[in-house]
């Protein structure tokens, strides 16, 4: 009953469209975090990365969550094309680090290839102009029955391209998850072939 109730509840925080997220062509904010990669934390700026290329980040309402954690390892199974396309991928929740070390290292979602950065208080997806739900009362178990006591940012990723802007924006409107990704990556591969 528990795992249907945070499905439904998980469901319903994902599905409320983007209404308010920032707009292709929109000035993204230059976000810096703490951040995981294979259960190591580290010092992310959005800035630096972009200094790379285009930059896919995607907001999720928490690790180890059945559509997070497809997400997270869709991303991974997709990570050498997004690179070809020289493009890098941050993940952001209201996950501590902590959590984020065990959802970044582990081999069913993030395995060591995705990057995740922890938005404690909500402030980075607020800046992008997403809704932040905070959690229900008491908490309820994650996938791996570790209470989830945090809140939630609504599923929406944005292409951010080298000059700091929004090239597009993937959620809302009943995306999946594993689709989430594989748009994001057609956006990616686009900007490529565009000479972006």
């Amino acid at each position: 009953m528990k795992k249907v109730l945070l499905g439904c509840l998980l469901s319903t925080a994902i599905a409320v469209p983007a209404f308010a997220a920032l707009k292709d062509g929109d000035k993204a904010p230059a976000f810096k975090a703490k951040a995981s990669l294979a259960g190591k934390a580290f010092d992310y700026s959005l800035a630096d990365s972009l200094k790379k290329g285009p930059v896919v980040v995607y907001f999720y309402p928490s690790a180890f969550t059945q559509g997070c954690n497809i997400q997270a390892h869709t991303f991974s199974e997709n990570m050498e094309k997004f690179n070809a396309a020289g493009a890098t991928v941050i993940g952001v929740s209201l996950d501590s680090i902590e959590r984020l070390n065990d959802f970044s290292s582990d081999p069913n979602y993030c395995a060591g290839k995705v990057a995740v950065a922890s938005d404690p208080s909500g402030s980075i997806a607020k800046s992008f102009d997403l809704m932040v739900r905070d959690a229900p009362a008491g908490g309820f178990p994650d996938s791996r029955g570790v209470k989830i006591d945090h809140g939630f940012a609504e599923r929406v990723t944005f292409i951010v391209t080298p000059d700091g802007k929004v090239a597009a924006t993937v959620g809302g409107n009943g995306v999946s998850p594993a689709d989430n990704v594989m748009k994001s990556l057609e956006t990616v591969q686009h900007l490529q072939h565009a000479g972006h």
